[in-house]
């Protein structure tokens, strides 16, 4: 075999480990929306159980993504992928046995921290293989992976729950990590980043910090927003978080650099991918409901009937990277939030108690275009906004305020839901389902103009902002 035919081997096989790796982890933030129902009826609980089964996947994920990023770092990306992976398959087993809500939600806790390890490091891992001039079509194969799994959970966790068993949304990770593991220690190569260290107290002001936060939200019309254990997470969380900040100004290596900030492309597409998230991740956890409950399709059925939004990713994505390639991803970013915004919208306009599927149609089709125009040219523009040393803690940040959006958008929708309306009576249901859609397309439309803040691209290179590409080549052991 030739070193060139080697090579290329490298990067399908990166790409594959790195994808179905991303997919597992994202795939599990909204898999167990269909089964919510079910969920509810063999292991009891109430709405805010039920958004604990979600947020604690998504909260645990999201404050220690960069710490994971870290460590593969200091480590060796490809050793604490390892790590990550395994403690993933074992922990979606515990979740599967789980005899309880509760049970069920701490293996979901330690879902998160295994994909915490795990997902930063695809990224890095993949840029590491694939050569600066190939990135742009390879993050556009990585997105619609991951955009695909993000919205396909309903479908896949649907189809699951009703011809087999909810437990089985967990099961599925099993053989795959089995199979992931021997896989990427023979066919990734290890890499390092010079000089990296660890941030613990970075790492407990953010757990504890955003930990408050939806802890509070989640709370608030259970226990009143002027409740003790309302307002000491929600003053408490965000003086932690303030801390954190201010800790990431003052200490000479912090988990999450300030000055990173500083940088217009970073600030602006990691403003862009929190808010779009927020109003995401609340709008599905929602809508999938609806189609249950007052719609009254099976999971499998309301699955399905998500497909025109899930399936897009998939067809569009890469799509989306090549484009980014060719005119920057700017542009191709701020439309798709923009069509994202759009598509929340219009479910909102054409949302009642018997709705058609041929109003939902369009909604359905808009949304999934937006949000896989999203997927792929974001994770470039991330990537080339920093320098090798700190690419992985960069996908850590990213993937972090992801993560950090998904868990505050199903608080707060959840809570805007409640308050206007709540499970009972399908009125009852739509009449706090439309509110709490508006406030999603608001936060996505707001993540349009984040990203329309990005620099424009010059001179047919990367975005304005961005490290050129060969000052981002990985150096790898």
């Amino acid at each position: 075999m030739s070193q060139q035919e080697a090579g290329r081997g490298g990067v399908v096989w990166a790409l594959v480990i790195t994808s179905v790796a991303g997919f597992m982890a994202a795939l599990d933030n909204l898999v167990v929306t269909t089964a919510l129902p079910s969920i509810r009826e063999d292991l009891g609980g109430a709405l805010h159980d039920l958004e604990w089964t979600v947020s604690a996947y998504t909260l645990t994920f999201a404050v220690l993504l960069m710490f994971g990023a870290a460590l593969g770092d200091r480590f060796g990306r490809r050793r604490l992928f390892g790590v990550g992976l395994t403690v993933f398959t074992a922990a979606s087993a515990g979740a599967a046995l789980a005899p309880g809500i509760d049970a069920l939600v701490a293996a979901r806790a330690v879902q998160g921290v295994g994909a915490a390890i795990m997902m930063p490091l695809t990224l890095t891992l993949l840029t590491a293989a694939v050569p600066p001039a190939k990135r742009g079509m390879a993050y556009g194969i990585w997105g619609a992976v991951n955009g695909l799994a993000v919205a396909s959970g309903p479908l896949i966790g649907g189809a699951l729950t009703e011809h087999v068993s909810w437990q089985w949304i967990f099961w599925l990770n099993v053989p795959l990590g089995l199979a992931l593991l021997p896989l990427a220690r023979l066919r990734l190569t290890e890499s390092y980043a010079a000089g990296a260290r660890l941030d613990a107290v970075g790492t407990l002001l953010a757990s504890g910090g955003l930990f408050g936060i939806v802890y509070g939200l989640i709370r608030g019309n259970i226990d009143g927003w002027t409740s003790a254990p309302v307002l000491t997470g929600l003053i408490g969380g965000g003086a932690l978080l303030a801390g954190f900040v201010y800790h990431g100004v003052r200490h000479p290596a912090p988990m999450l650099p300030m000055r990173m900030f500083r940088n217009r492309a970073f600030s602006a597409v990691n403003a862009a991918s929190l808010l779009m998230f927020v109003g995401m991740f609340g709008s599905i956890f929602l809508l999938s409901q609806f189609l249950q409950n007052v719609l009254h399709y099976s999971p499998t059925e309301a699955g399905l009937r998500m497909l025109p939004w899930t399936g897009m990713p998939m067809i569009v994505a890469p799509i989306a990277g090549y484009l980014s390639d060719r005119i920057g991803g700017r542009p191709v970013v701020t439309v798709g939030l923009a069509l994202q915004a759009v598509g929340l919208g219009w479910f909102a306009v054409v949302l009642t108690p018997d709705v058609s599927y041929a109003a939902q149609l369009p909604a359905l089709i808009i949304s999934g275009v937006g949000m896989a125009l999203y997927f792929a040219p974001a994770a470039s523009l991330v990537m080339a906004s920093v320098r090798p040393a700190e690419q992985g803690i960069a996908s850590g940040a990213n993937n972090a305020l992801r993560e950090v959006g998904g868990a505050l958008g199903i608080a707060i929708l959840a809570a805007v839901f409640s308050a206007q309306g709540g499970y009972g009576p399908p009125q009852m249901f739509v009449d706090g389902l439309e509110p709490a859609l508006w406030v999603g397309a608001g936060v996505v439309g707001l993540a349009a103009v984040a990203a329309s803040l990005l620099p424009r691209r010059r001179g047919g290179a990367a975005d304005a902002g961005a490290v050129p590409a060969k000052e981002r080549v990985p150096v790898s052991a």
